[in-house]
């Protein structure tokens, strides 16, 4: 059933949209059988437009939409700065959301030269690339002076865990956090799309002041190739991840001077690449 977001004059109010839903469901746990209420995160289509034309539809958690929208142009290279975005607007209906994004003129004329259909699923970033091409990018080298003695990640996704709400209450996002060069949790953003969350964050940091060359990116997933690329698009120098990264990740994390973190844990982690931002015995 899909969720009805209008409003009493039957419009769609944005700000009405649910992260969440409460469900009555059965529970067995030791031999008994309970009834109660759990609680799903949302979960829906969301288009991105740019300039009235179609460009690509997710599937992403309706919060901090903006900064999905900003952060999404950014990583994906349809602008080069945030300034190059003149207006965002979000409209709902019983179909999901669109976020209609104007654009500079010389960033839509790219667009349009480039452009490509693109169906986004839930921990797929590259659905619907028609070519190679269209899949393997490669920003420039970071220039960051980032450098973090390795304990400092303990707290950070100490912190990380305790401040992701709508993993408490649904266990069903993962999140994307900025660390500043004291290691403090500066940005969280969440999302049931680890693609998704590492976008929110971009775009928050994009209409942010944080000095991005002394900070660090940590995630709640896996460092897939993707999540390398939104890193070193950003301009961040330290990627860290709970998980494994993949072999492309590595070799993306190499040649863009992004220092990748993995299996990131309480009191260890592996280095992948440029070690030099941590203090290594």
């Amino acid at each position: 059933m899909k969720p009805d977001m209008r409003d009493e004059d039957g419009c769609a109010g944005i700000e009405d949209i649910p992260v969440q839903h409460t469900l009555s469901v059965r529970r067995w746990r030791r031999g008994t059988m309970s009834t109660e209420d759990d609680r799903l995160a949302e979960e829906m289509p969301v288009a991105l437009e740019y300039n009235g034309i179609s460009h690509a539809v997710m599937l992403a958690t309706p919060a901090d939409l903006e900064d999905f929208a900003i952060g999404f142009s950014l990583n994906e290279g349809i602008v080069e700065r945030a300034s190059d975005i003149y207006d965002i607007s979000v409209e709902a209906d019983e179909d999901g959301i669109t976020i209609k994004v104007e654009i500079a003129t010389g960033a839509f004329a790219e667009l349009k030269a480039r452009r490509r259909a693109l169906a986004g699923r839930t921990g797929c970033g590259l659905c619907g690339a028609e070519s190679l091409q269209d899949v393997i990018r490669t920003p420039p080298p970071v220039q960051s002076t980032a450098s973090f003695d390795p304990s400092v990640f303990d707290n950070a996704f100490a912190a990380l865990h305790e401040r992701q709400a709508l993993l408490h209450e649904t266990g069903a996002t993962h999140a994307a956090a900025w660390m500043r060069a004291d290691g403090a949790l500066a940005i969280l953003r969440e999302d049931v799309g680890r693609h998704n969350a590492l976008d929110k964050l971009a775009g928050a940091l994009a209409r942010g002041n944080e000095e991005r060359a002394s900070g660090a990116v940590i995630i709640t997933s896996r460092a897939s190739y993707e999540m390398v690329l939104k890193t070193a698009s950003i301009g961040a120098g330290i990627l860290a991840a709970v998980s494994a990264p993949t072999a492309l990740a590595v070799r993306l994390a190499d040649v863009t001077a992004v220092t990748l973190a993995g299996f990131v844990r309480s009191g260890s982690l592996v280095v992948y690449t440029h070690p030099r931002r941590l203090l290594l015995p």
